[in-house]
């Protein structure tokens, strides 16, 4: 599947269906998918597209789309995995080990291209140490770009809590080398990179960015050369960048569309795009409350 085949999916089921049976049709769809066909979604998925509008419902969904997504990266790993339908204040996705007795909590994030703005807060490192509950392990899934490349207090809250920091792109590696949990092959030490790296780190560099350090340790882990690691990241900066190229594209038709405007329909976007009105519903709610 393509990723624009997902994104014109995730529309449709947003515009005729309730948010959990839209949710449901499409776990069932990319559950039903093959390795080969799914492995073009992975790197794709961390990068909301810009049509989408911003705290819609469509929005909505492509969040909770992430979520399934990342539940099938485990289960091609060999896990067993769900996602959780509440999420307030817990994991979006629980996974098991089929032959070593662990479990882990993931927890899917994308974000815009267009937001470049991120701090610690929005990787919710923190809040993972607490959701992992009776599992041994946390495992946050981000877009390998968008973490910090040098410095960042997630990277010591990732080792104080022993919280994966893992990528999408991670996940498309391991599984374009057909890696999977078996008796004899056991994931746990991927999850528990954050701890193994413990050891070795000072108290003055544990905000160092350890990405570098991982990378080594997981081309290891797969026996993976040098050029081929490269050049799977190579791959991944070029669809990076053509997904940016149009993404650009669709704000320069936006603003195009803009000039053409009247005057009356640029003060109508103007008013709705500031949200006035609802400021204005907000405070008479208000007031209409304190009249009694």
């Amino acid at each position: 599947m393509q990723f624009y085949e997902l994104t014109n999916i995730i529309k449709q089921e947003a515009e005729n269906n309730s948010f959990q049976i839209a949710s449901d049709n499409i776990q069932n769809i990319i559950f039903s998918l093959n390795k080969k066909d799914f492995i073009p979604l992975i790197s794709e998925i961390g990068y909301i597209p810009e049509f989408i509008e911003h705290d819609s419902t469509v929005e909505k969904l492509y969040t909770k789309v992430s979520d399934i997504i990342l539940a099938k990266c485990f289960i091609e790993l060999g896990l067993n995995s769900i996602v959780l339908k509440e999420r307030a204040n817990c994991a979006d996705v629980i996974a098991k080990s089929n032959f070593h007795n662990y479990s882990l909590v993931g927890d899917a994030k994308a974000f815009r291209l267009s937001r470049t703005a991120k701090n610690q807060k929005d990787f919710k490192v923190e809040s993972m140490v607490h959701w992992r509950g009776d599992s041994e392990y946390s495992v946050l899934c981000c877009p390998y770009f968008q973490y910090p490349k040098t410095k960042s207090q997630i990277y010591g809250q990732a080792i104080n809590g022993n919280v994966s920091l893992f990528a999408w792109e991670y996940f498309s590696i391991l599984l374009q080398n057909d890696i999977k949990e078996s008796l004899t092959n056991n994931l746990r030490d991927i999850w528990n990179y954050s701890y193994l790296i413990s050891h070795e780190t000072t108290v003055s560099d544990k905000n160092l960015c350890f990405l570098n350090k991982q990378n080594i340790f997981l081309k290891q882990y797969i026996n993976c050369s040098d050029k081929n690691f490269d050049k799977y990241f190579e791959s991944f900066k070029y669809q990076i960048i053509s997904r940016g190229e149009k993404e650009i594209g669709y704000w320069e038709d936006k603003i195009n569309a803009i000039k053409g405007y009247s005057k009356e329909q640029a003060i109508e976007m103007l008013i709705k795009s500031l949200k006035l009105n609802e400021k204005i519903n907000s405070i008479n709610n208000f007031i209409y409350q304190l009249r009694g």
